[in-house]
Parts: C-alpha cells; sequence; structure tokens
C-alpha cells in the first residue's frame, strides 16, 4: 500500500516538472535576453526624441512593421512610416516594458526571438491637451552579427486609448445659435 502510494507521489512529481522544464527551456538565457533588451532605453529615448533614423536602425533590412494602416516593409519605408507619424503624433514620456516572461526562442539555431510587453507615452490632443496612450506588441528578433534587430513587429493600443484619441480629434460641434438671434440676409 505504501508503495503504491509512494509511486503515485513520485509520478504525480514526475507529471507536473517536466511541462515545467518543458515550457522553460524555449526561455532565451540572461544573457541574450540582456543583449537583445538592453537597448530598450535607448529605443525609448529614440522615440521620445521623435528620430525616425534612429528607430529604423533597431530593424533589420527587411523587417515587417504590422500598423493599423497594413504592413511596412522594409528599413527605409519603416522609417519614412516613423517620420509621417511624428508629423501628427509627438509622443513623450514613452516606456516600453517587456513582459514578465524572457524572451522566446524561435527553433533551434538561437538567432531568432519572439518576446511581448507593453507602452505607454504622453501625446498632445487637438487643443494640445495631454494623451496618455497605452499599448501592446509583440516583437520578432533576428541575430544579425552580433546584434538584435526586429525582423517584425506588431503594434496595438487599448480601446480606451482608441476613444480617447478619437475624442480628441473628433470635429468641435458647430455653436448653436442664440435664439434671439436675428437671422442674416445674404
Amino acid at each position: 500500500m505504501k508503495t503504491r502510494l509512494l509511486s503515485a507521489l513520485v509520478g504525480l512529481a514526475i507529471g507536473f516538472a517536466l511541462p515545467t522544464y518543458a515550457q522553460q527551456k524555449d526561455v532565451a538565457d540572461p544573457q541574450t535576453t540582456q543583449k537583445a533588451f538592453g537597448s530598450f532605453k535607448t529605443f525609448d529615448e529614440a522615440i521620445n526624441n521623435h528620430d525616425a533614423a534612429a528607430l529604423a536602425a533597431f530593424y533589420a533590412r527587411d523587417a515587417v512593421d504590422v500598423t493599423e494602416g497594413g504592413p511596412i516593409t522594409g528599413q527605409q519605408a519603416i522609417q519614412k512610416w516613423y517620420t509621417d507619424l511624428y508629423q501628427r503624433w509627438r509622443p513623450k514620456n514613452h516606456i516600453d516594458k517587456l513582459d514578465g516572461n524572457a524572451p522566446h526562442v524561435i527553433g533551434t539555431a538561437g538567432n531568432e526571438l519572439w518576446a511581448t510587453g507593453a507602452f505607454i507615452d504622453t501625446g498632445q490632443g487637438k487643443t494640445g491637451e495631454p494623451l496618455s496612450i497605452k499599448g501592446h506588441w509583440l516583437i520578432i528578433f533576428v541575430r544579425e552579427a552580433d546584434d538584435w534587430k526586429i525582423r517584425m513587429a506588431f503594434v496595438n493600443i487599448t480601446p480606451d486609448s482608441v476613444t480617447l484619441i478619437n475624442q480628441s480629434s473628433a470635429p468641435q460641434a458647430a455653436a448653436t445659435p442664440s435664439p434671439t438671434a436675428s437671422p442674416s440676409n445674404q
């Protein structure tokens, strides 16, 4: 009886330990994580400085950035997209945060990673009021020589941020004529 109970407990322990080990083996090691994400502060600074060229340098030459308007392909096109974006949206205090889990290795060669995270920044609404925008991102990195570059990025903004942007950019209601005003004769 004790042997059966002991066997069952050992079986349960192995059953719980194996999935945990399997989940952890695709997680990048701390050194790779630091190498791939150590430049996030520089990335955030480029956004806060509205530096499209510096942002494009984080991308691989053949990168794809999936935007609300569709995919943008290639480092030069991504730089132009950021240049155009900064004509209408001037973020400041941009902060990216990697999700609690480390980036995950894609395949067995260790040359690609995927990761998710969140961001927050503040821009200006149509009348100059500050708008705090939040969202999430998914990035696939590829190793290029001794560096990590973005191969594919997807960013969204939260529904409450979309509502805030839409309210800020909505046309102002026309003034209601005073009931005592006389109609103009033209």
